[in-house]
């Protein structure tokens, strides 16, 4: 008669068969599937990306061949990056910030400002930066300090804001012709061999903003305070400080959005910021960053800026007519969300 190997368990609670067996591995403990696991969700957007982009190709390949379309869009993209990232971070947080056009706009007009007075850029810089920060300040403070609603608070705060610099400077721009000149121009915003410098400096402010949001305290801090402030209080987390921290970063990208915006068009215009609204949001929501807080993706939500900034080159660049953009931009969004609904495991 045959032996039947008596099965046993191993140090993880799995079982075998007997003698010469390998240790079964569980799914969920093979490499590749973890590494999927923790990253769905950026590559559920990644795969809308690329799935959009051949679309376009295939529908006129002569234009989608053409370096000057993707170096047009790299041009612009930096700016919906610096809005984008920092408000992954408010979103975790389980709040909301509408004011960041208008923030946007206010350190773009500080930046031109100091740069029309004859002085450095690189203090110009320094003090758009400042404003930024010192902006997400007190409208973090009317949130969490006055309990007022994000959504509504931050909305105010936009028109608020706007209007002051509609009312200071009576709708006027300002036109920066000798900024080219400056070794700050040709640091952020300048070309090398054909590619923008501003869309590098972005890439390492999404990259430095991804590791804070993954292995920091502050990023771990935004996701626990996001899922359950009252956990988090009890495990000794400020929440209210961390929720004011999110604001002012917000406040900092915001303010690079401004200066980049304004070295990119040379001009700082009264309504900078105001197109950016709809588009950054979407961009947060396509990357696959719930609206429930406590979970994101700061990747997903670089490339979701990726793709609403395609969609009107791209509508325009397959020979569709620009009513059409609109509609894209709505599909495009709808489709997303309703595949990150079916990839990702709702907590809330």
């Amino acid at each position: 008669m045959t032996d039947i190997a008596e099965p046993k368990q191993d140090k993880r609670g799995h079982m075998t068969t007997g003698a010469g067996s390998h240790d079964p591995i569980h799914p969920a403990e093979r490499p590749m599937r973890r590494l999927f696991l923790a990253n769905r969700a950026w590559l559920g957007t990644l795969g809308v990306f690329v799935v959009m982009m051949a679309v376009f190709i295939a529908a006129n390949p002569r234009v989608f061949s053409s370096w000057g379309l993707y170096a047009s869009v790299l041009t612009t993209l930096p700016v919906a990056l610096f809005l984008t990232v920092p408000l992954v971070y408010i979103v975790t947080a389980a709040e909301i910030d509408l004011s960041f056009p208008a923030t946007m706009g206010f350190a773009g007009w500080i930046f031109a400002l100091v740069v029309q007075a004859g002085y450095d850029p690189f203090l110009g810089i320094v003090a758009a930066i400042l404003t930024g920060m010192a902006l997400g300040l007190l409208v973090g403070s009317l949130v969490v300090y006055a309990n007022l609603s994000s959504l509504i608070a931050t909305l105010g705060m936009n028109f608020m804001l706007r209007g002051l610099i509609l009312m200071l400077t009576q709708s006027k721009s300002i036109a920066l012709v000798t900024l080219d000149q400056t070794w700050a121009y040709r640091i952020f915003s300048s070309q090398v061999y054909g590619v923008p410098l501003q869309i590098l400096w972005a890439l390492a402010f999404v990259f430095v903003c991804a590791l804070l949001y993954n292995r920091h305290r502050f990023g771990v801090q935004v996701h626990v305070v996001g899922d359950n402030p009252d956990s988090a209080n009890e495990m000794g987390v400020d929440v209210k400080r961390v929720r004011v921290k999110a604001f002012v970063f917000m406040g900092l990208g915001a303010a690079l959005a401004g200066v980049f915006s304004t070295m990119i068009n040379f001009t700082w215009w009264p309504t900078s910021g105001d197109g950016y609204l709809l588009p950054v949001l979407a961009s947060v929501f396509v990357g696959g960053t719930p609206t429930w807080g406590g979970i994101g993706t700061v990747v997903g939500g670089a490339i979701g800026a990726l793709i609403v900034s395609f969609i009107q080159t791209g509508v325009v660049g397959a020979g569709l007519s620009g009513f059409y953009v609109q509609f894209f931009n709505g599909l495009i969004i709808i489709l997303s969300l309703i595949g990150h609904r079916w990839n990702q495991v709702r907590y809330r």
